[in-house]
């Protein structure tokens, strides 16, 4: 008899281990931006109803269409470079490249255009999200955490690669800026040029 429930319990304790563990990896809050919405604790890519855009949250990588092409940018378009993301309505989306199903989804969604009602990672106070770099409470969760054993070399890479992918965006957003001045310069310096070959005409 008590064989019998010791291979019971081996069972049971053989088929709910790895689904424990499956969750366990799943789990995705620390990648998440802060902008995020609450309520996922996995989550892959947002789609921006507004601005018909996609985000790929491991890879911090928009999508959008342009001209009938998917482009893959770590910035937004310049068209968008103000757009307020933290009070943007997003849906989470998981499976690979959604936007090859746009259509589906721009239709589906395009009622939450303008909505501005969804609860981001920034602004919460579940202390689960804490965990998120990003999070305002994250310095008391390392506190109150720092006995725990963790991950510190995945830590770290996360962190290294965040870090750059920010100087990353700096950099392509100072040479933006670059070169709209040097093209308001350019424009200036035609229209003078003409200026003054009009002038010299009617002389």
């Amino acid at each position: 008899m008590k064989k019998q429930i010791l291979i019971i319990a081996l069972l049971l304790g053989g088929f709910t281990l790895p689904t424990y563990a499956q969750v366990e990896v799943g789990v995705n809050l620390h990648m998440q931006p802060v902008w995020g919405p609450v309520g996922y604790d996995h989550a892959e890519y947002y789609y921006i109803p507004d601005i018909d855009v996609y985000y790929n949250i491991p890879r911090r990588e928009y999508t959008w269409n342009e001209g009938g092409r998917w482009i893959t940018d770590i910035m937004l378009p310049e068209r968008y470079a103000t757009y307020d993301l933290y009070h943007a309505y997003k849906v989470v989306l998981n499976e690979p490249n959604p936007w090859f199903h746009h259509d589906r989804y721009h239709r589906q969604y395009i009622g939450f255009r303008g909505r501005h009602d969804q609860e981001i990672i920034r602004d919460s106070r579940d202390s689960r999200y804490y965990m998120n770099p990003g999070h305002p409470e994250h310095r008391t969760y390392m506190h109150d955490h720092r006995d725990q054993p963790r991950d510190h070399g995945r830590d770290w890479e996360i962190h290294r690669d965040n870090q750059r992918q920010d100087e990353h965006r700096e950099i392509r957003r100072d040479d933006r800026q670059d070169n709209r001045r040097d093209e308001h310069r350019d424009n200036k310096r035609d229209e003078h040029r003409d200026d003054r070959k009009d002038r010299g005409d009617r002389h």
